[in-house]
C-alpha cells in the first residue's frame, strides 16, 4: 500500500500545535463497519480503539462520551452522573453542527465549539489509545495521557459490554 499523506484535519493541526506525539492509521472505512472494522484491518485491539460520540442532555446541551471500541454507554448511568433526567444520542447532523465533523470521523480534538468530554476512566490506563484523527478511514495512536493533559476530560464509569447477539 502506498504511504498516504497525512490529511490536514482539524483533529491533525490541533494534535500538531499543541505537540502531540501521534503515529496516523489508515485503513478503508466502511459504512457502519464501526470499531471492528478498523480493529480488524489494524491489527489492534478493539477494546483500545476509541469512539468519540455526541450526546445531548434533555436540555439539548451537547457533549462528547469517549469509549472503548467494544462497549455502549449507559445512558442512564451518564444522565445520573450529570444529574439530568436523560442523555441520548444526536443525530448526525447535530453530531456535525457541534463538532465540525461528520459521523464515522469525529474526533475530539480541534471540536468546532469547546464540549464537555467525558471518557471511560479505563481508557486512560491504556498504553495507547486509537482515536478518530478527524477524517473517516484515519485513526492517530496516541498516548491516553496527552488527551488528559491536553483536553478538559471528565472521568467516568458509563461502559457496559456491547451487545453483539
Amino acid at each position: 500500500m502506498a504511504r498516504q499523506e497525512i490529511p490536514a484535519t482539524t483533529a491533525v493541526r490541533f494534535l500538531t500545535t499543541h505537540a502531540i506525539p501521534f503515529e496516523p492509521l489508515f485503513y478503508k472505512y466502511e459504512e457502519h463497519g464501526g470499531t471492528g472494522r478498523a480493529s480488524s484491518e489494524l491489527h489492534v485491539p478493539e477494546h483500545a480503539v476509541i469512539k468519540t460520540l455526541v450526546f445531548e442532555t434533555d436540555a439539548r446541551q451537547p457533549l462528547l462520551v469517549l469509549m472503548h471500541g467494544d462497549c455502549e454507554v449507559s445512558t442512564k448511568q451518564l444522565a445520573r452522573i450529570l444529574d439530568v433526567k436523560h442523555v441520548s444520542p444526536c443525530d448526525p447532523g447535530a453530531a456535525h453542527r457541534h463538532t465540525g465533523y461528520v459521523v464515522g470521523g469525529i474526533s475530539p480534538f480541534g471540536t468546532r465549539s469547546a464540549l464537555p468530554i467525558y471518557v471511560e476512566a479505563t481508557i486512560l490506563s491504556l498504553p495507547t489509545i486509537y482515536i478518530n484523527g478527524g477524517k473517516r478511514g484515519f485513526l492517530v495512536a496516541v498516548d491516553p495521557r496527552a488527551v488528559q493533559e491536553h483536553l478538559s476530560i471528565t472521568p467516568v464509569d458509563v461502559a457496559i459490554p456491547e451487545n453483539r447477539g
